[in-house]
């Protein structure tokens, strides 16, 4: 189990220090069999081959996975302390750290006296959020013998076709034709320093909001996009510093499976691109909600194939230019002014069942500092916001 598969530019974006790895806990309310989860975990591991992966430096300007039996730690913990009486969530969690010669994926059970915990993360290089969800629905299928729905390994259809490195890559053209930031080098995430806040939209709310936007505007909107617009709005408010660069940025992953032409709907590993729409922050705080989630629609909306192209063009160039350290200086949002918000408002949670019924519980850990995660909620949407704590 010594094979080597390169990474696609795409993922080298989540590669070195500062990078997150991507990390929910689930509660059980009863006690997951340990063995038998090891069992299946083999079995799903012979069809998400990159889950059992260590980093290794390919060349100079590339990284890539090699598989190993050391790619995987499964850690069995027991606890004397309910889910429900700890503060301390990131304890149901050993972080993956997406560098050199490290393991790439870490699962830990954690037994307390209700039931269990399993808290997993994945290193973002492997995974975005839809092949997280893949991999572990598809564990917990084959846990149960049923059948499931085969991944698609295929990272050459994420190769640069025309690449042309004339003249220097900036970071505004990164900026420009990939919606990332090229900036300070980033620093570790100290978990300790992260601030969660919640935020829940009902679903009274999020049909007023949308209703009153859309009588403002002939574009169709969704509630993501309202949602989007208010974090925004909410949030920038509140992290802005006087003199500071005056001009914000909201980001929005796009995941172009079903976007980008002749590309494999279950393809595992990341398939997402990064739109970010700027605004200057006095005109932040006068624009309508209606037209702010128009400016996000569209900038969402230009996701194409020709946009996907421009993007793994200039990532590619961008690591042969300045090996692929210099993903260390790029950002998934703006370090400074700027939000990034995730759309995962359709997990399939419940599907994360193996012999103790569905979760009962969940909860995201993904250190993303200035991200914000739209999830499901029994009375509508939550947002879950990573503040830091400076701010």
């Amino acid at each position: 189990m010594n094979e080597i598969i390169p990474l696609s530019s795409i993922d080298h974006i989540f590669t070195g220090v500062g990078s997150y790895p991507i990390e929910f806990i689930f509660l059980y309310d009863g006690f997951l069999d340990e063995n038998g989860l090891q069992e299946s975990l083999t079995k799903t591991i012979s069809h998400f081959q990159t889950i059992a992966s260590i980093l290794i430096r390919q060349s100079k300007d590339a990284y890539a996975f090699q598989l190993s039996p050391d790619g995987v730690e499964f850690d069995v913990v027991i606890s004397k302390v309910n889910y429900e009486n700890n503060d301390r969530k990131y304890e149901y969690i050993n972080p993956v750290e997406t560098q050199e010669n490290n393991p790439l994926t870490k699962i830990k059970l954690t037994h307390t006296p209700k039931g269990t915990v399993l808290g997993v993360s994945i290193s973002h290089s492997i995974v975005d959020g839809f092949s997280y969800f893949h991999f572990l629905s598809s564990w917990a299928r084959i846990f149960q013998g049923k059948q499931f729905l085969p991944p698609t390994h295929q990272r050459d259809l994420l190769v640069s076709d025309n690449l042309s490195l004339k003249d220097p890559i900036t970071g505004k053209e990164v900026l420009q034709k990939s919606g990332l930031f090229l900036d300070k080098k980033r620093e570790p995430i100290a978990k300790e320093d992260l601030i969660w806040d919640s935020r829940i939209f009902k679903n009274e709310e999020l049909k007023e909001l949308l209703t009153k936007a859309q009588s403002e505007c002939e574009i169709r909107l969704s509630y993501n996009d309202i949602v989007t617009a208010k974090l925004a709005q909410e949030y920038l408010e509140k992290w802005h510093q006087s003199g500071k660069n005056n001009t914000c940025y909201i980001s929005c992953p796009v995941d172009f499976r079903r976007i980008k032409t002749g590309f494999p709907k279950t393809y595992f590993g990341n398939a997402v691109a990064l739109t970010s729409t700027s605004i200057s922050f006095e005109k932040l705080m006068q624009i309508s909600l209606a037209d702010l989630a128009v400016k996000i629609r569209m900038n969402v909306g230009k996701v194409n194939d020709e946009y996907i192209g421009n993007s793994i063009d200039t990532l590619t160039g961008l690591r042969i230019q300045d090996t692929s350290k210099i993903f260390e200086n790029v950002h998934v949002m703006d370090p400074h002014t700027g939000l990034l918000v995730t759309n995962l408002s359709r997990l399939p949670v419940p599907d994360i069942e193996f012999n103790a019924g569905p979760p009962v519980k969940y909860d995201i850990l993904t250190q993303s500092v200035r991200g914000a995660v739209i999830l499901p909620h029994p009375e509508g949407l939550e947002a879950r916001v990573c503040c830091p704590e400076d701010i």
